[in-house]
């Protein structure tokens, strides 16, 4: 079964994600539990913690076809330890938010070493802080996202997914989300390699830890470590690979949510990707 949406506003309570997500045919969605430009948030209510799993429950949508998205301020690998430890304090925060709507799974960018540490530190950081975050929580999967490789981040190889997974204590709560747009401007040839990319993902990582994914073409050229997304066919990408993934069960079970640019096209870009798995 394929569960495919977008990342949907959350305006005026979470509660409104679901019912959002059901106008535009999605059966996934993703969402911030939170502004993702601020570091703290007022708690969930009691009211809007019970309408959103109610609204979940109405139109359809269980743990695993959401795939909420901490913030951006968050750098669980800052070479600063008191700026570390602030963006641990918020990300333990994101996770006890998910737990309280009943959400097993939160999607974050790894870290970046700001060009003052060197890479492996800088997993290292990650590792320990995620570590820690997971000892704080329970029932919540963190779920690495790949990036795009741009400025400092780090996440754009498979490799230092990987070694990050390797250090977590708990690997029954560690995932990873592949963003297709990321993947190709981090080097990866979807378009031309679909196969060897994936093959590569399952010798390095392994499909056991997919837990999402986010669909979405590339406004920028193969390599080209830059983030800018594109609609699904308008740039780099083009269709077929999001075709192939449609149809390939190993992309089964899992929230795959659009982030492409023109929301107005999400409800047409969803039918498309639907029609693909039925056929």
């Amino acid at each position: 079964m394929k569960y495919v949406g977008a990342h949907v506003s959350a305006a005026g309570g979470v509660e409104n994600a679901p019912i959002r997500a059901n106008e535009i045919g999605a059966t996934a969605f993703a969402l911030f539990t939170k502004n993702q430009r601020q570091w703290t948030a007022k708690a969930l209510t009691e009211n809007s913690i019970q309408d959103f799993k109610e609204n979940c429950q109405k139109y359809g949508y269980g743990p695993n076809q959401i795939l909420p998205h901490d913030s951006y301020l968050i750098n669980l690998g800052h070479p600063d330890s008191d700026k570390r430890k602030k963006s641990l304090d918020a990300f333990i925060d994101e996770l006890q938010r998910c737990q309280q709507l009943g959400i097993d799974r939160l999607n974050f960018h790894p870290g970046s070493h700001l060009r003052e540490i060197s890479e492996e530190h800088c997993m290292n950081l990650i590792s320990e802080s995620l570590n820690y975050a997971l000892e704080q929580t329970k029932g919540v999967t963190a779920v690495l996202e790949n990036t795009a490789g741009q400025g400092s981040n780090l996440g754009f190889k498979h490799e230092q997914l990987a070694y990050i997974i390797d250090r977590i204590e708990d690997k029954s709560r560690i995932g990873v989300c592949i963003d297709t747009c990321h993947a190709y401007a981090g080097g990866y040839d979807l378009k031309n390699e679909f196969e060897t990319v994936f093959d590569d993902f399952e010798k390095v990582i392994g499909f056991k830890y997919l837990k999402g994914m986010h669909l979405n073409d590339s406004k920028v050229p193969l390599g080209s470590r830059k983030d800018r997304h594109h609609s699904l066919g308008a740039g780099e990408i083009g269709w077929d690979p999001f075709k192939k993934i449609m149809q390939d069960p190993r992309f089964d079970g899992i929230p795959l949510t659009l982030e492409t640019v023109d929301t107005e096209l999400w409800p047409a870009e969803i039918q498309q990707l639907k029609e693909w798995a039925e056929n």
